[in-house]
């Protein structure tokens, strides 16, 4: 056989995560470095590789039952490399520090295992109960692949340069930020998106670190089965881990 197709081969790397390409993240196993992953990320893999389903602890449980917000992984174990993806979403890898990230999970493909995950809210500057939304706040040391709807854009804040983004376009933040959520409205409409423009909630950062936003307001449909059309495909109206609104 003979086809463009077979220009698509392997990536060789000695690296732990690699970018097979834009879409597609290869994960390389030595049998002691158990990667955890989203469930049913797995679309192919090499080697003796295993993939338990990964346990919850109850507070872990609570916390999701409670707020939405929580990884639903499973472990792949072994020696060998495993292929995951979801959605065709671009996957970004990033290596976390001490000083620590916060995302909505719902952005997470894959991470160490040795990293620590803790739900966190950020709360609403006007106090409104219920309008609040709960992250994922990730610490430790290790390496974390990030999924964006299309190629994100990552902006500085510094003490000199704030950020506002809208709070349903924004992925991740560095720990070191002070956040803000806030609309910008004056009136009883501060329940509805901003009159006629079609904006809402926005998040305000201040500080020293980064943000991760995505040139998209929806996050795709998790573990779905999307009716057909442009519907099914972009995930309009299926926003189900959309809180900000």
């Amino acid at each position: 056989m003979q086809s463009p197709l077979f220009a698509h081969t392997e990536q060789q790397t000695q690296e732990r995560y690699a970018l097979q390409n834009a879409q597609l993240l290869r994960v390389a196993l030595q049998g002691h470095d158990d990667v955890l992953a989203r469930k049913g990320a797995m679309v192919a893999y090499q080697g003796l590789i295993e993939f338990d389903g990964e346990y919850a602890t109850p507070g872990q449980r609570r916390d999701r039952a409670r707020t939405g917000e929580g990884l639903d992984l499973m472990r792949c174990s072994g020696q060998g490399t495993v292929y995951l993806a979801n959605l065709a979403q671009y996957v970004h890898v990033i290596d976390v520090d001490q000083e620590g990230m916060t995302v909505d999970s719902g952005y997470v493909l894959a991470l160490d295992s040795a990293l620590h995950t803790e739900v966190i809210a950020v709360d609403s500057q006007f106090g409104i109960s219920g309008s609040g939304k709960y992250q994922l706040n990730i610490t430790g040391r290790g390496k974390v692949a990030l999924m964006t709807s299309g190629q994100p854009l990552m902006l500085q804040v510094t003490p000199e340069t704030y950020v506002n983004a809208d709070a349903d376009a924004v992925v991740a933040w560095s720990n070191g930020l002070r956040v803000q959520m806030q609309a910008q409205t004056q009136s009883r409409g501060v329940w509805r998106r901003r009159g006629s423009t079609g904006e809402g909630w926005e998040l305000s950062f201040l500080g020293h670190g980064y943000a991760l936003v995505q040139p998209s307001e929806l996050l795709p449909p998790q573990n779905a089965a999307a009716p057909g059309g442009a519907v099914g495909q972009f995930g309009v109206g299926q926003n189900q881990g959309n809180a900000w609104q």
